[in-house]
């Protein structure tokens, strides 16, 4: 009998003894042998530590041993307890719980599964609810532990149908000791038949065996062994557990530090190298997932085609989807997440992508994208977010390669020891892949440029799946096109920039009224334009609420440490209306960009945002934007400074052409008809609009993003690069179809 199970090993440390750190120093002992679990009993009335306390202390003082508990009576602890303790551990120890409940014991373990799955159920949105007869959940919040812990039903009987049934319909695991195999056996065949009678596949729960300490099976009974140490014979006897009887688990019970030693450096590799020679996919097992995840899959996918050793595959079903099926700005429910962290992952996602041509394929790196579909509804997502590694190549030139899915912060930290940064938008949090590809107008844009004019090269996964490197002297084309507009060529494994020096810089914070809102904008803007370049400011007016007057929110940054300097260059914005607030340090870029949150995107809708450039803010832009402010159509107003260092590049050097505008306007609002009302009448006033922050579909925006010869040049290089649109959730191109000789 195989299940398919990885094959684990783990000892039930001893408790209640005169040492309280007793079993902390097992567990520590465990670890360093290799042992892969310790596991504690939850019983309240035995003498010794608190199980959750201890395995609290435990999980503090190691770092990769999973951490068990068995048995729970819910007459002492509260089912609702027990589940908010096991999820906060599993944070905090790193994804290390298992759970075990324990039949028989009077307590009414369904009920206890119904109340922990129900709060730990995050995939469905809402409170916890539960009508139980002893137990209740009238809306509690949710909380889910760190990955999905699989709940353990243990008893002191193989071949107890209640336990069998517990097992078989509602749990992950199967957890006896060791009596005879005949029982096992016995037991056994109940678990499978509760599990078919459920719609379950057996494999799905884990058979756990808890064997004591110098004890082999012969014949059918547990003999001491009086003299000696029969490893061999052990070990012969724990592999036919596993081989014929499907055990997955096996558990040391013993008080003598020495059994545990020798089991875990002699018994345990005896009975991994038969496993791996006895069994099919020996003693690694393979992945079986549970029928309420299969009962979540999407339509049209192949999801047992999905190729083997990404480093992640996230459906529907699974835990992980709770906080990757949207972004940050954008809720989604793709079908699968497949998750990459080489580029030979990379190229296997994207050729599984490739055989479903009529799914919706997104790409994220941090998915904070606005135009960029991070996610979708019922498609395929590649997530390169574990490709975030930062490596200084050569500290001469300042070069560093930097992982798509590495976040600003992550960068700006890494480079801050050298006294280095790149500009890189407002927010620490966004991923470098989409910005990156986009443009990148960040606080430091006047006097260093944008995101895209420090990449020197780039390595790019092509739609038909090839591997390569762009740069000016290898496929400049390409690499000319990543520079405002990758989304529409391939997915990005790798950046290599060049770096600024960089040392303290101002920001500074300032809350002014802004009643005469279109005379603010006049002013800021003049003030902006004719400072010098080593100020970039950034100018946020919150639509007036319950006739509260309107303020301006600016956060600038000087790229000066020097409080003259930084003084003189804030006294002129300071001086267009009176402050309500100010705050102004001198600081670091890093520190900047440490706004970074780590908190799972909980989006569900679909933002509306709509984007455009501006050379001068003038009387008549100002009228018009004082206006749509007025309007109650949208809830954000943004411009950001550009200009400077921005325009110094060719508009033909990259495919971000529109460089002689001196400011980026993004607004956003609830409902896209409102919101295009209002944007008619600023439309007007602007060339060109950077794709980021638009959110649009309209045909129109494609040719307001680029410039007609640019536009030309891209539409070219979709032909040859990306001919069948596979990349086509970003401000996708319509390839030309006579397209210039390539030099690909």
């Amino acid at each position: 009998m195989n299940y398919g199970h990885a094959l684990e090993f783990g000892v039930r440390l001893p408790i209640g003894g005169a040492d309280p750190a007793l079993p902390v120093r097992w567990a520590r002992l465990a670890e360093e042998l290799g042992l892969d679990l310790v596991v504690v009993p939850d019983r309240p009335a035995l003498a010794g530590p608190e199980a959750w306390t201890l395995l609290s202390w435990i999980a503090g003082v190691t770092d990769t041993i999973r951490l068990a508990t068995d048995g729970h009576d819910d007459t002492a602890r509260n089912p609702a307890m027990l589940a908010r303790a096991a999820a906060g551990l599993d944070h905090l120890s790193g994804g290390r719980v298992e759970l075990g409940l324990t039949a028989g014991t009077g307590d009414d373990v369904d009920e206890t599964i119904d109340v922990v799955g129900e709060l730990w159920n995050v995939l469905d949105h809402g409170l916890a609810r539960v009508n139980g007869r002893r137990h209740r959940l009238a809306g509690a919040q949710k909380a889910a532990p760190a990955h999905e812990v699989p709940i353990t039903v243990s008893g002191p009987d193989p071949e107890d149908p209640d336990l069998a049934r517990l097992a078989g319909t509602r749990a992950d695991g199967w957890s006896v000791p060791l009596t005879d195999p005949a029982g096992l056996a016995a037991g056994l065949r109940l678990v499978d038949e509760a599990a078919r009678g459920a719609g379950r596949d057996p494999r799905e729960i884990r058979r756990w065996v808890t064997v004591a300490g110098r004890s082999g099976v012969h014949a059918g009974s547990v003999d001491r062994v009086a003299e000696g140490w029969v490893v061999e014979g052990w070990a012969a006897d724990l592999l036919a557990l596993v081989v014929e009887h499907g055990v997955g688990t096996i558990v040391l019970h013993t008080d003598d530090p020495d059994t545990l030693t020798r089991f875990a450096r002699e018994v345990v590799p005896a009975v991994r190298a038969g496993a791996d020679a006895a069994l099919p996919h020996g003693a690694a097992g393979v992945r079986v997932r549970r029928s309420t995840v299969l009962a979540r899959r999407r339509s049209g996918i192949d999801y047992d085609g999905v190729p083997t050793g990404l480093a992640g595959v996230v459906e529907p079903g699974d835990l992980a989807y709770a906080r990757l099926r949207s972004g940050y700005l954008r809720g989604g429910s793709p079908g699968v997440v497949l998750q990459a962290a080489t580029v030979e992952q990379v190229v296997a996602a994207l050729g599984f992508a490739r055989r479903h041509p009529d799914l919706p394929l997104s790409r994220r790196s941090a998915g904070h994208g606005v135009s960029g579909r991070s996610t979708n509804d019922g498609g395929i997502v590649i997530d390169v977010s574990l490709m975030n590694t930062i490596e200084v190549l050569d500290e001469a030139t300042r070069r560093v390669r930097v992982g798509p899915g590495a976040r600003w912060t992550d960068v700006a930290n890494a480079l801050a020891p050298h006294g280095w940064a790149i500009s890189s938008g407002d927010y620490g949090g966004v991923g470098v892949g989409g910005l990156a590809t986009a443009g990148g107008v960040g606080y430091l844009a006047r006097e260093h440029g944008l995101t895209i004019d420090h990449l020197r090269a780039v390595a790019l996964v092509l739609a038909d799946g090839s591997v390569v490197r762009c740069s000016d002297g290898e496929n400049p084309d390409l690499f000319w096109a990543v520079r405002g507009a990758g989304a529409n060529f391939g997915i990005a494994t790798a950046f290599e920039f060049e770096a600024d020096e960089v040392g303290p810089v101002a920001f500074a914070a300032l809350t002014q009224d802004a009643r005469d809102t279109a005379r603010y904008l006049v002013e800021w803007g003049r003030v902006v334009e004719e400072s010098p370049r080593d100020l970039t400011s950034f100018l946020i007016v919150p639509p007036p609420r319950g006739g509260q007057p309107t303020v301006a929110l600016t956060h600038t940054v000087v790229d000066s440490g020097d409080p003259e300097i930084v003084l003189a260059r804030l006294a002129p914005l300071a001086a267009i209306a009176p402050m309500y607030q100010q705050q102004v340090t001198i600081t670091t870029y890093a520190d900047i960009m440490a706004s970074a949150s780590d908190d799972t995107p909980t989006s569900r809708g679909e933002p509306v945002a709509r984007s455009g450039l501006v050379h001068h803010l003038t009387p008549e832009f100002a009228a018009v934007a004082s206006r749509v402010l007025r309007s109650g159509g949208i809830h954000w107003f943004q411009l950001r400074s550009v200009g400077g260092a921005v325009a110094d590049v060719d508009p033909d050097a990259t495919a971000y052409a529109h460089r002689k505008p001196n400011f980026s306007l993004v607004v956003m609002g609830s409902h896209p008809d409102v919101v295009d009302e209002q944007w008619a009448l600023v439309r007007p006033y602007l060339d060109g609009l950077y794709l980021s922050f638009e959110s649009s579909l309209r045909p129109e925006r494609i040719d307001q993003a680029w410039p007609p010869r640019t536009l030309a040049r891209l539409r070219d290089l979709k032909a040859t690069y990306d001919p069948d649109g596979v990349f086509d959730d970003n401000f996708s191109l319509t390839p030309s179809r006579h397209p210039e000789a390539s030099t690909r």
